[in-house]
């Protein structure tokens, strides 16, 4: 574990404490992926327009609801993949966030690196006992290789799906490069390049903007750093901000920009099933990533700009939560925690519990008490 910084960083005009930008960071996450739950896998950006009242989501919802209690999700069916939630409770991605949060909790005295080999119990337990949400296809697959003793290094599957959990790691580790391990270790049900790529990607812009960077240098940087596919893709997200704001192109004139702007982002993708998937709304990162940056860079400097963007995304459809995680956690932490509406942190089922596990983490800790001298 590095020092500990300096207890403010600037971001524009206004100057944020550290430990503001951090609790931004992890609450921005997860609120904007409860504010998903009611529209997560409806992949008809329309109907979920309609379905609010022709405006933009205002508050937490059920599961489908609205929508006649299901959401379709291309590929998979109609149907109600949250059963266990209710309005203010978060998705699978959510749900991850809390878990990472919970074990680190746990191992705060002293400070450790962090372990998947140590988590397992925690998650094995909470799938048993209490999980409630939708259970991906890498989650199934990677708690029967659990159960089959399959070693911890060999975990996970090849899904291609973007799935950051770390975002609690922020409050715990200073060092780029300790978050990036917890990002990619934390996403232990995934093997795929692409997928573990994605999360280092937003743990590192995540952390430059915790650290006083602008949220689209930080992206043009890290971009740049990782190269290759990670960079194609957040390029791609830039120019498709640029093309959206420009009142002389098509997509600027379009009643549902963001739509056409993420899925004009991806293929279509056909699985052989009753019709394809619109890659750029759905969980792949080829088009998660771009999606996220889209939303960040379009808000980042709006002055409602987290609100903006977390129910832009929501009425968006498709994998939105998978999306939300990093637009929250990038925004969160540009904005700070009290850019939240207050009537959705009133409303989040489980802010107290969370506020409570994150004030116990190390770097937190020592913010806080620096920010009380």
């Amino acid at each position: 574990m590095s020092e500990c910084p300096k207890a403010f960083t600037q971001k524009g005009e206004s100057i944020i404490k550290k430990s503001e930008a951090i609790k931004g960071a992890f609450f921005g996450a997860v609120v904007a992926d409860a504010l998903c739950l009611g529209s997560h896998y409806e992949y008809d950006a329309q109907k979920i327009y309609e379905a609010y009242g022709e405006k933009s989501i205002e508050k937490f919802m059920s599961p489908g609801e609205m929508m006649g209690g299901q959401t379709h999700g291309i590929g998979w069916g109609e149907r109600n993949y949250h059963p266990g939630k209710k309005a203010g409770g978060t998705t699978d991605y959510g749900d991850y966030n809390i878990l990472v949060l919970e074990h680190l909790a746990e191992i705060a005295d002293p400070p450790r690196p962090f372990s998947v080999a140590a988590l397992i119990p925690h998650w094995m337990k909470r799938l048993e006992q209490s999980w409630g949400s939708w259970i991906c296809t890498m989650t199934q697959e990677t708690y029967g290789q659990v159960k089959q003793g399959v070693p911890t290094e060999h975990l996970g599957g090849m899904s291609n799906a973007m799935a950051i959990r770390h975002v609690a790691a922020h409050a715990y580790y200073d060092s780029e490069e300790e978050l990036v391990d917890v990002a990619r270790k934390s996403m232990f049900t995934h093997r795929d390049a692409h997928a573990l790529d994605g999360g280092e990607f937003f743990a590192r812009v995540t952390h430059r903007v915790i650290h006083g960077m602008k949220p689209r240098k930080a992206i043009e940087e890290v971009a740049a750093q990782m190269g290759g596919f990670i960079k194609d893709k957040a390029l791609q997200a830039i120019a498709k901000v640029e093309e959206e704001a420009d009142p002389n192109s098509a997509l600027f004139k379009e009643a549902f920009s963001d739509d056409l702007a993420l899925t004009s982002m991806a293929r279509l993708w056909d699985v052989g099933r009753s019709e394809p998937i619109k890659v750029g709304k759905a969980s792949p990162t080829e088009g998660t990533l771009p999606g996220a940056v889209y939303f960040i860079l379009k808000y980042a400097e709006q002055e409602d700009g987290l609100k903006g963007a977390m129910q832009a995304n929501a009425m968006v459809g498709g994998d939105n939560a998978s999306r939300s995680i990093a637009i929250g956690m990038v925004l969160g932490a540009y904005k700070g925690v009290e850019a939240i509406p207050p009537e959705w942190k009133e409303t989040f089922d489980q802010w107290t519990y969370c506020d409570n596990l994150l004030n116990k983490l190390p770097l937190l800790r020592k913010l806080t008490s620096i920010d009380q001298d």
